[in-house]
């Protein structure tokens, strides 16, 4: 009477001579010792596997916790100074290809630009982040001669119009108080924008 040929649990390989242990059946005591091998290094890589992922949901969760610390405890003069540079950034980006906004100095002067107020933070804190007060200027202007309003103005109206640049006038003396959850919901924004800004960029639109 023929054996009846068996598949070896490990190489898969049908065998007529074939050992059965009380897990399956072996070619012989070499197969069974490489799938036991191979089982356990499974069993280890699935261990070391959920250990690191519950280990990195802890660490992002402590993480988390540590950044809702910092931020219970983060005063409003961080929170508007960041909601600043991201604005600054954004009117940078907005007008990568224009030059000064107060001189002849082209897109590509080698200087380093600003987002220059034309009514500074100081003068009128309801347009410290609107961005018709806000726009490309060289260091020079800004920081040397104070904006350079005199040169400011005419290329100001020339570029968002009469309009908004009354808007601007009837508005440089109300002054404003952001609070922090607003400033929060702004900064999200102004990320959001940065991001729309540098892709149409990249896409050379």
């Amino acid at each position: 009477m023929a054996v009846k040929k068996r598949k070896c649990k490990h190489c898969s390989e049908w065998r007529e001579d074939f050992i059965k242990t009380n897990i399956a059946v072996f070619c012989d005591t070499d197969c069974a010792y490489k799938f036991a091998v191979a089982k356990q290094e499974k069993q280890q890589a699935k261990l070391f596997a959920e250990l690191k992922r519950v280990s990195n949901k802890r660490i992002k969760a402590e993480k988390a916790a540590h950044r809702a610390d910092k931020e219970r405890i983060k005063p409003k003069s961080k929170w508007l100074a960041e909601l600043q540079a991201l604005v600054n950034k954004y009117v940078r980006l907005r007008d990568i290809n224009d030059g000064c906004i107060s001189c002849d100095k082209s897109f590509n002067w080698h200087g380093q630009y600003h987002a220059g107020h034309y009514f500074s933070r100081g003068h009128s804190s309801a347009l410290r982040f609107n961005l018709w007060n806000l726009h490309k200027q060289c260091s020079v202007c800004n920081n040397h001669l104070s904006g350079n309003t005199g040169e400011y103005t005419p290329r100001l109206i020339e570029k968002i119009g009469k309009d908004k640049y009354n808007h601007l006038i009837c508005n440089k003396s109300a002054v404003t108080s952001y609070d922090i959850e607003w400033i929060k919901r702004a900064i999200k924004i102004a990320r959001k924008g940065i991001k729309r800004v540098e892709i149409k960029s990249h896409q050379g639109c």
